[in-house]
């Protein structure tokens, strides 16, 4: 049989650690052990039930099952305009400011792909989401770290950035609330990243998807006056609405970077399922008390992490946000692959390794919140019995 090569440029990522390690626990399963899963940022809680009853409502609608438009029903555009104004403050067309999209995670590629190519530069957080530099590589551009650490608060240093050869750099990926970290940023950083995009001619892209979780105070890069003209921000219903399934997202700045984006998003898909529009036009108009109502069952959740990370003689922020809790491991482990992977064979309980986001991860673990109080206190006790302790 004749041997068929892939695309080189896949050389340059491999599969996503999930995806492996996701196989490793189930063939675990198969072998009659109950792993308990702390690892992956799904949430496990339903949208609103007036979400669900509109998709329900829509797909009962025969004429509701066609291709729809690029660029998404007028009026979910509109209600993700009516959102950023309500909770960020920001004004956004709706007409040609704002992109619809099949889940955040395709924005990135499509931006990638739209500004990015060979001969340029992507600035890349360490630690940080591994599809911001996956997404950058596949575009046969070159990727720059821009290191993070708990000194400086997760946040970056522009002013060191500034000293270094900015000359080929197109696009800077940027994430607050910061997952792995969770990690705010403050008005003034954002105002810095503009004036540094302005001033270096780099697109800056915050991805925005965990505002709300754990979180009141809802930041955007938007809100800086001239931000649209060197800044996009993706934002997402999958963390915020507990949709992450139904892969709905949204793209916002400035008129000209989102046409560029949509140049390319147009020629990949044919447009979002009418239902489900419809279903997130309705998740938008959610109350403030869904939010306060989400955050109520997480923070229970978090105290339970707390509790679990003090077993194994983690430090951790407690006042950090999003969905995850981020925490430095004891010096007594070369890094968290090392504690992950114990807890895992010793206890069958699953915790993120923090060097899967980055070097500077290394001697970090995160645990997801996405599971119930009565799951993290299993797994406290598993974590018990292996220290030994009654």
């Amino acid at each position: 049989m004749a041997t068929i090569q892939p695309a080189q440029r896949l050389n340059l990522v491999q599969e996503y650690y999930f995806s492996t390690k996701l196989k490793e626990i189930a063939e675990m399963k198969s072998r009659g052990l109950d792993v308990i899963n702390l690892g992956i940022g799904s949430p496990d809680l339903p949208p609103s039930p007036e979400t669900i009853e509109a998709l329900s409502n829509s797909a009962h609608n025969p004429k509701h099952h066609a291709y729809q438009s690029y660029v998404g029903l007028p009026a979910l555009r509109q209600a993700f305009a009516g959102w950023y104004q309500t909770y960020f403050h920001v004004e956004l067309n709706p007409a040609n400011e704002i992109l619809p999209l099949i889940g955040s995670k395709e924005g990135i590629m499509h931006i990638a792909m739209s500004y990015l190519e060979p001969g340029t530069i992507a600035l890349v957080p360490n630690p940080g989401y591994p599809t911001y530099r996956a997404a950058s590589l596949l575009t046969g551009a070159e990727v720059q770290d821009y290191e993070l650490s708990a000194e400086n608060g997760w946040l970056p240093d522009l002013k060191a950035l500034a000293q270094t050869d900015l000359s080929r750099v197109r696009l800077m990926w940027v994430n607050y609330p910061h997952m792995p970290t969770g990690a705010q940023a403050t008005p003034a950083l954002y105002e810095e990243l503009v004036a540094f995009g302005k001033e270096h001619h780099i697109l800056i892209v915050n991805d925005n998807p965990y505002s709300f979780v754990l979180n009141e105070t809802y930041q955007s890069i938007l809100s800086v006056p001239g931000a649209k003209e060197v800044a996009l921000e993706l934002n997402s219903l999958s963390k915020s609405h507990n949709m992450a399934g139904w892969r709905m997202g949204m793209l916002a700045g400035g008129a000209e970077h989102v046409s560029n984006v949509l140049r390319f998003k147009s020629n990949m898909d044919s447009g979002m399922f009418l239902p489900l529009q419809e279903a997130a036009i309705q998740a938008l108009a959610n109350p403030p008390s869904w939010y306060a109502d989400l955050n109520a069952i997480y923070r229970e959740r978090q105290k339970k992490v707390f509790e679990l990370l003090d077993l194994l003689d983690c430090t951790y922020d407690p006042q950090q946000t999003g969905m995850f809790v981020w925490a430095r491991i004891p010096t007594s482990y070369a890094d968290g692959y090392a504690l992950s992977d114990e807890i895992l064979y010793k206890a069958n309980v699953f915790i993120t390794p923090g060097g899967i986001f980055g070097s500077q991860g290394n001697g970090y673990i995160r645990i997801s919140l996405c599971a119930e109080v009565e799951v993290f206190n299993a797994s406290i006790l598993r974590i018990r019995h292996i220290k030994g302790i009654c």
